[in-house]
């Protein structure tokens, strides 16, 4: 019973830190400044289709996309989708707390500004770096799943028109139909990213030196942060919850 108890006492007291723990990766890590930069995004893809719809579907094409991404909810799915698929947190906490950690955030939040996505719309820059560097990016490139979240981004904001359609066509696509469609177009996506790769992340990461971005590649390379680049993406595929049905996401 004394064991029964000191465990229970044990469990009361060290749960609320893991859960601050997240808590404080979440935010660290930079996920509702992404997020809002993503809410950013949608809202530049609503206003795209403005003078193109009639009235009433571009009302249900802004109604619908506003319900599938509403901040809030994003974020908790996102969280609780974070919080089952990385048991320690506590290794990524500490280098995302780290100088080289927030220089790497403050470097992709900049990369996905609304300003500067706009400024590259016509495509990024061709960076020259050395080979030293050129073979750094590529373990990188390997290391991070950026074709994966770039993917399921891209689809989630193609996906604000498809909503709507389908929201005033029931039926439109069977769901094997629809899913079949979905998995074509995610790989293809994932290929045209996975073209220019490297250079997009030497242009993302261009501020930090040599010595910083092999710090970082070692990080994703480790075991700690295979753990948590593979928790991240899937807590991307749940905030973004492509392929979902809006109804029923909250």
């Amino acid at each position: 019973m004394r064991r029964l108890f000191s465990l229970i006492l044990l469990m009361i007291c060290t749960v609320p830190v893991w859960a601050d723990t997240l808590g404080q990766l979440y935010k660290v890590a930079g996920w509702p400044d992404q997020r809002a930069h993503f809410t950013d995004a949608v809202t530049a893809a609503q206003q795209r289709y403005r003078n193109s719809l009639p009235p009433a579907v571009y009302q249900a094409l802004v109604s619908n996309s506003n319900q599938r991404f509403q901040a809030q909810a994003m974020d908790r799915r996102a969280q609780a989708q974070l919080r089952t698929a990385l048991p320690n947190p506590a290794p990524a906490l500490a280098f995302f707390q780290s100088p080289l950690g927030r220089k790497v955030v403050a470097a992709e939040l900049k990369a996905t500004r609304k300003d500067e996505l706009a400024r590259n719309a016509q495509g990024l820059p061709k960076i020259q770096a050395s080979d030293t560097r050129q073979l750094i990016i590529g373990h990188l490139a390997q290391a991070l799943p950026a074709r994966e979240a770039g993917a399921e981004v891209s689809l989630a904001i193609a996906g604000v028109a498809a909503d709507s359609l389908s929201s005033m066509i029931p039926g439109l696509f069977g769901g094997g139909q629809a899913q079949g469609l979905l998995d074509g177009q995610r790989q293809r996506l994932m290929n045209q990213i996975g073209e220019d790769l490297n250079n997009t992340l030497l242009y993302v990461y261009r501020d930090l030196s040599d010595a910083e971005l092999e710090e970082f590649a070692t990080f994703a390379e480790s075991a700690d942060g295979k753990a948590y680049y593979q928790a991240a993406l899937t807590a991307v595929r749940a905030g973004l919850a492509v392929g979902q049905d809006a109804n029923q996401l909250n």
